[in-house]
This record gives structure tokens, sequence and C-alpha cells, in this order.
């Protein structure tokens, strides 16, 4: 299994940025995804989940109505779009295989002016 996370970056508050990634070695199709992220300091935290075939979708809190999931099986990808971007957001995102312990390297993403 790979999962390689892409779109990190340096952005202003209020700011978007769309990451990516990814996926190969399984059966993409199969599994629901999530993106999580990890500021410094502090724990892992779950972002945001995709079921199979992208027709359902869970946000964490901190982050509903400013962030989309969404997927492409075809070309066995999940992306997150960021928008509204606060310093808070300022973290490392991660996919993952959702009921997996099946992680990328990360994107970092910062946000600041």
């Amino acid at each position: 299994v790979q999962l390689v996370e892409s779109g990190g970056g340096l952005v202003q508050p209020g700011g978007s940025l769309r990451l990516s990634c990814a996926a190969s070695g399984f059966i993409f199709s199969s599994y629901y995804m999530n993106w999580y992220r990890q500021a410094p300091g502090k724990e892992r935290e779950w972002v945001a989940r995709v079921s199979s075939f992208g027709g359902n979708t869970w946000y964490a809190d901190s982050v509903k109505g400013r962030f989309t999931i969404s997927r492409d099986n075809g070309r066995n990808t999940v992306h997150l779009q960021m928008n509204s971007l606060k310093p808070d957001d300022t973290a490392v995102y991660y996919c993952n295989v959702h009921g997996r312990a099946y992680w990328g390297q990360g994107t970092q993403v910062t946000v600041s002016s």
C-alpha cells in the first residue's frame, strides 16, 4: 500500500489550498478514506472522511463549511479542498485508509501572513 500526499504549501489567512492523495496497492474503491492532520506539539486529529463512492462525507467541527473532501475512483485519488484557511489549520496533513494503519508521508500546510 502506498499513499502519496501533495499540494501543501504556505498560504495567507483566508486563502485556499487543494491537497491530493494518490493511492496504490489496494482496491481503492472498496475503502472509505480519511484526511488527518497533526500540528506541532499536538496529537494527530481526524479532519474528514469520504465513503467508498463519494456519496457521503463527514467533517470535524473545526473544518465544517470550509473544507471539502472528494475522491476520484478512476484515478485512485482523494482530495481535500481547503478554503478560508486559518493559522490554526497549520499542520502536516495525512491521508489514511479508513480502518487501516496505512499512512502517507504527509504534506505540510502553513497558514501565515
